[in-house]
């Protein structure tokens, strides 16, 4: 059974922790040099596969002790809302352009420069958070995945646009603070559990 709460809750924070991430500025960057479907469905597969990746992960971490868990994912939470809130604005990066403009060209580039680039990266990390916080993988990979697709096609239509108007520093700040109030729940519960 899908909750629809937990779902929405890790869309929203997932969401908003991507869109200051480099991310949406790849996908702009391949939505005007390529056709955005193609780009989109190279992205969307790359972000599918990370994120299965890290719901494996924080189900994993269920297995551990519950005040351990909620321990260690009030920690990750904490560090995730530091880095956020410590990072400076990454300059663009110099994509690969292809030869030719074929689907699998182009779905491939997508595909490789977000394999690569969200590799590890703070929303894999707290995606495999979520999976090991609410111990429930499908609604947990259901937001994210949602939520990256989201700012993947955000990026690839209309990144510009929105950035002009809603200041990048308020979306990085806005993610922070979800992510320290989920850090400080988390630790609260791992004490008071």
């Amino acid at each position: 059974m899908i909750s629809i709460t937990v779902t929405a809750l890790v869309f929203g924070v997932i969401f908003l922790a991507e869109l200051p991430d480099k991310t949406a500025l790849a996908g702009l960057v391949l939505g005007t040099r390529y056709r955005a479907s193609y780009v989109f469905a190279g992205v969307a597969a790359a972000f599918l596969l990370h994120v299965v990746l890290a719901v494996a992960a924080g189900s994993v971490l269920t297995l551990l002790p519950q005040q351990i868990v909620h321990a260690l994912t009030g920690v990750l939470f904490l560090g995730g809302a530091a880095v956020l809130l410590l990072k400076k604005g990454d300059g663009e990066e110099e994509i690969k352009k292809p030869a030719d403009q074929s689907f699998w060209k182009v779905a491939g580039t997508g595909f490789m420069l977000i394999l690569v680039a969200e590799f590890g990266d703070l929303t894999q990390i707290m995606t495999a958070n979520l999976a090991a916080r609410y111990d429930d993988p499908i609604s947990v990979g259901l937001g994210a995945v949602l939520g990256l697709w989201a700012v993947a096609g955000l990026g690839i239509v209309g990144g510009k646009a929105l950035m002009r108007r809603v200041p990048l520093r308020l979306i990085t700040q806005i993610a922070a603070l979800l992510m320290l109030g989920l850090g400080v729940w988390s630790l609260y519960e791992a004490v008071a559990g």
